[in-house]
């Protein structure tokens, strides 16, 4: 079978049609391909959310990456010093939740346009990313599937609500319309594990569409290859689980016969 990727910089229209870049990888091929946003962490737009990006492309989704923190950088001048770039947005009180919609929309709208798309995108983030993923499958009802990845800050600490980020994700739990699948370490401590067990609680008591994977010996972090955070076992099961519930639920109905994407004869053979 034919493997290709194509991975690049783009343009596109963000938040109130600001020009943002964003990171597209995709599979070679006419397709049609389902699609992925994925929202990097607080660390930033860096060389992990991207391999992350390709890895999914690799499995046969069309995924983009927006820059959450180009406007901050612009701003501060820090290019990209993630370290000082996340800390200026921290101190900022996080990005604005309104914002960070807007470009996830943008980017949806983005993905939807290319000709080899099969017009469903699911969300994918990773520590703030998964917050604003949970956030973003909430506010946004043509999200067709979320994977929040240890997101912290679904439900708000004492202190935490602020102008930027002024209702904890877990109060838009009812407007949740897609499949979500949690990622979790059982030692992470932002969310901690009874944190988790509160979320969980008010997706069941709402009878929502999700499944959540909890992992022992796992904290936060724990797919970053280049961090001893790193736990193979887990990382690796837990991406297996995540490609498949994206093949599940991304895929177009079939309506002749068609063969199956390679998202979901990947999805299979894990």
């Amino acid at each position: 079978m034919y493997e290709g990727m194509l991975a690049e910089t783009v343009r596109i229209k963000g938040h109130n049609g600001d020009e943002i870049d964003a990171y597209l990888a995709r599979p070679l091929g006419p397709g049609p391909f389902p699609s992925v946003v994925l929202i990097h962490h607080m660390p930033g737009w860096d060389e992990a959310s991207k391999e992350m990006a390709r890895k999914l492309a690799y499995n046969g989704f069309a995924t983009i990456s927006p820059d959450m923190h180009c406007r901050q950088r612009a701003e501060t001048g820090f290019g990209y010093d993630h370290a000082k770039l996340s800390g200026f947005v921290r101190d900022q009180g996080g990005m604005p939740d309104d914002r960070s919609v807007g470009d996830v929309q943008g980017a949806m709208n983005y993905l939807r346009t290319l000709p080899y798309a099969n017009g469903k995108v699911g969300v994918i983030g990773f520590c703030s990313g998964g917050r604003q993923t949970f956030l973003v499958a909430c506010r946004i009802p043509t999200v067709n599937a979320a994977v929040d990845c240890w997101g912290g800050g679904v439900i708000a600490r004492a202190g935490e609500l602020n102008a930027a980020q002024p209702v904890a994700p877990i109060d838009y739990t009812k407007d949740l319309n897609c499949p979500l699948l949690g990622i979790f370490g059982n030692e992470d401590q932002r969310p901690t594990a009874a944190e988790v067990n509160t979320h969980e609680a008010e997706l069941k008591r709402l009878k929502k569409n999700y499944l959540f994977h909890r992992y022992d010996k796992a904290g936060h972090g724990f797919f970053a290859v280049d961090r001893p955070s790193y736990r193979q076992e887990a990382a690796v099961d837990a991406w297996g689980k995540v490609i498949a519930f994206f093949g599940q639920n991304l895929q177009a109905t079939p309506t002749n016969g068609a063969t199956r994407s390679r998202a979901a004869a990947g999805a299979a053979r894990k």
